[in-house]
């Protein structure tokens, strides 16, 4: 019996065999309708490309300035890094590692593994490692919180309002765009289309 052929649902884990996909279809669980997979046209090659686009706001992010406070003609400019920095400075090295591993050190992770898996992919060749990298990729997701992040920073902006001029810098903007970019490249990351051609490469 072909084993390969058959998938178990994630929500109840029922066993059903696989059937080939067209035109973007969804194949739903037989019992609980739960998604299993779908077809994702290009689906490397849209993943690849949000995931440029990702590793170029990022890179944007974490150069440039989040934001600006000018209190009685005093100005002053914070990056991700002069945040992660200060706290630390001040002993809270619990929340500045908390910031730098949720916004600087997973992302980065996450965008260098895509790149690392997708371009040779992309050329019909496969990156060394690349199994348990899939697997990893799954693993270190979840610690992806820019979202959280830049939620945080709005809320201090809206409070800090009365107390100074307050101005969003790049950074803040590249997050803000770096977000849906990512949340995109992970919907176009068709695991399964992914796994089926590292089974055909390896």
């Amino acid at each position: 019996m072909d084993y390969s052929a058959l998938i178990a649902c994630h929500e109840c884990d029922l066993l059903q065999r696989r059937v080939r996909l067209h035109g973007g279809a969804v194949a739903r669980c037989r019992r609980c309708a739960a998604e299993l997979y779908r077809d994702s046209p290009h689906g490397i090659e849209r993943s690849l490309a949000c995931t440029l686009a990702a590793l170029l706001l990022f890179l944007i992010a974490n150069a440039y300035p989040i934001v600006g406070l000018e209190v009685q003609g005093n100005r002053q400019e914070a990056s991700l890094y002069d945040t992660v920095h200060t706290l630390w400075i001040q002993d809270r090295k619990d929340v500045a590692l908390l910031i730098a591993v949720t916004t600087m050190v997973a992302p980065a992770i996450e965008i260098g593994l895509l790149l690392y898996l997708l371009f040779p992919l992309q050329l019909n060749r496969l990156a060394a490692g690349a199994v348990p990298i899939l697997r990893f990729l799954d693993t270190v997701h979840p610690w992806s919180m820019m979202e959280v992040f830049v939620l945080g920073i709005l809320v201090s902006l809206v409070k800090l309002e009365h107390l100074a001029h307050v101005e969003a810098g790049i950074a803040l903007w590249a997050f803000g765009g770096l977000i849906p970019v990512l949340i995109a490249a992970a919907n176009a990351f068709n695991s399964d289309e992914i796994w089926a051609k590292v089974s055909v490469l390896r």
